[in-house]
């Protein structure tokens, strides 16, 4: 009997880590074949134009605010003193990371130094949420402080770009093609893929540098390719491609090689190919080592990165072509950031969170049984000692499963977006969540074994038909529980 048990428990542990590798898409990312290597270390922008250095004006600021349609934002504008003619102007676009007319200081207060006046605008919070965003009227709005720069008394007209960060260049390109009198672009750590794309490529990267078992990634496309329960979060699809085809304007591309959330060689080479379409080829990609997401190395910006973006902008349109086009420190991108399989309808948009409420569901429907006989004053006659004890540890250890493995992700998180690492806890707890699974199992066949037994014993005697309620709801619950675990990648398997 003991070594039957045992091939269940085994077979079972087995078909659940089957279930979890079928159940839904794999993760299967493809290498990035192409590769960008860039003509000279020097990230020197080139050509004969004469331009002012950084630190070449006395720099002061003012602060106003800008009426949009339905909203009002607070700008920030940094603008030298005392230099000659009419200047280049530089509308910030922000990521989403900040939203402050006061971000951007550095970056500000370094242009307006060589001579750039320099806008930066709120963004715009009350149509912009964590489930809503719509870059296209972000642009629109945008473009009501661009043209405040544009006409702003000492800026050359003809000469007022955009500078988007991150989530920022999605907007700016979109914003270009609304306003052929944009003169240039500035992408800083574009994604240029749709976020989809790039959430999944960052996510891998993060995880990935934590050093997280393989088995562990396939949740990815399961988590990201989803739709999300109660709907919402359209932006994820957000295509860039036909804007970027339409752009006319000179772009250059910065990035940091210490970036691993940004597909940081795709990016430029999808880039370059698109503007194509238009007939551009006016593209300037820069790469500063060590740099992170924001362009900085250990807190400051990184060495050269404002000089960079003040002669380069000055310098147009000699610059927009200058050689070399591509340089700076070697980055390395490993896989490509492409579309994800979506899950299968099971284990997508609210069936998410209707399997994990209705396993819930049927462990706590022993209970509403149990306490509605009570009410009725029809006591339900009670499991008999073995079969209770059996059974809630049978639902406490499914419970555990679960929990374990949302605290285990929850700190992999954790670990991965604060680029640290953790081997013990990252492998351990992984081989902790193997085993508390096959505990569950086993847990789980025991109890149903007891149960087979007070059965084939005592018949009709073993259980009231209200405590054969109780006593399968909780069982069945516990099953479900296990399943949405064994899709999530708890059991362990051999594909």
């Amino acid at each position: 009997m003991r070594y039957r048990k045992l091939a269940m428990v085994l077979v079972i542990v087995i078909a659940f880590g089957v279930i979890g590798s079928l159940a839904g898409p794999r993760w299967t990312p493809q290498p990035m074949e192409r590769a960008i290597v860039p003509e000279t270390p020097d990230v020197t922008i080139g050509s004969d134009a004469v331009t002012d250095p950084v630190g070449s004006y006395e720099i002061a600021s003012e602060t106003f605010d800008v009426d949009l349609d339905g909203a009002t934002v607070a700008a920030t504008l940094t603008y030298p003193v005392g230099a000659p003619g009419e200047r280049p102007g530089m509308l910030f676009m922000h990521g989403a990371g900040t939203a402050s007319n006061e971000n951007f200081h550095d970056q500000a207060t370094a242009l307006a130094s060589a001579g750039v006046y320099v806008l930066v605008p709120a963004k715009r919070m009350d149509t912009y949420t964590t489930t809503s965003r719509n870059y296209p009227a972000m642009a629109e709005d945008y473009l009501v402080s661009w043209h405040v720069l544009r006409d702003w008394p000492g800026v050359d007209p003809t000469q007022v770009g955009i500078y988007g960060e991150s989530e920022g260049a999605w907007i700016a390109p979109i914003a270009a093609v609304k306003e052929p009198g944009v003169a240039y672009l500035v992408l800083v750590s574009a994604p240029i893929v749709p976020p989809r794309e790039q959430f999944a490529f960052a996510t891998d990267s993060y995880l990935r540098n934590v050093g997280v078992p393989d088995a562990l990634l396939r949740a990815i496309p399961r988590g990201l390719g989803a739709d999300v329960p109660g709907g919402g979060f359209d932006y994820v699809d957000f295509d860039a491609t036909p804007w970027q085809r339409q752009l006319t304007q000179p772009v250059l591309m910065v990035y940091g090689t210490d970036d691993a959330s940004m597909p940081t060689i795709q990016g430029p080479l999808t880039l370059i190919e698109d503007i194509s379409h238009a007939g551009n080829h006016a593209y300037t990609v820069r790469y500063f080592a060590d740099a992170n997401h924001g362009i900085r190395v250990d807190g400051e910006l990184a060495p050269g990165f404002t000089s960079v973006l003040a002669r380069w902008t000055q310098g147009l349109p000699a610059t927009a072509i200058a050689e070399p086009r591509i340089a700076g420190a070697q980055p390395e991108q490993t896989i490509r950031a492409a579309p994800l399989d979506h899950p299968r309808w099971y284990a997508n948009g609210d069936m998410l969170v209707f399997t994990l409420l209705g396993a819930f569901a049927l462990v706590l429907l022993g209970p509403v049984v149990w306490a509605t006989s009570r009410l009725l004053r029809r006591p339900t006659r009670a499991l008999p000692p073995p079969l209770a004890r059996f059974s809630a540890a049978t639902v406490m250890s499914a419970v555990a499963v679960l929990v374990v493995f949302v605290a285990y992700v929850v700190y992999v998180a954790t670990l991965a977006l604060n680029y640290r690492t953790d081997d013990l806890v990252v492998d351990g707890g992984w081989i902790v969540l193997h085993a508390l699974g096959i505990l569950a199992v086993a847990v789980g066949v025991r109890s149903v074994a007891a149960g087979w037994n007070a059965w084939r014993t005592l018949r009709r005697r073993a259980m009231s038909a209200g405590s054969a309620v109780i006593w399968a709801s909780v069982h069945l619950g516990a099953a479900a529980m296990l399943l949405i675990a064994a899709y999530w990648g708890v059991f362990p398997t051999l594909f």
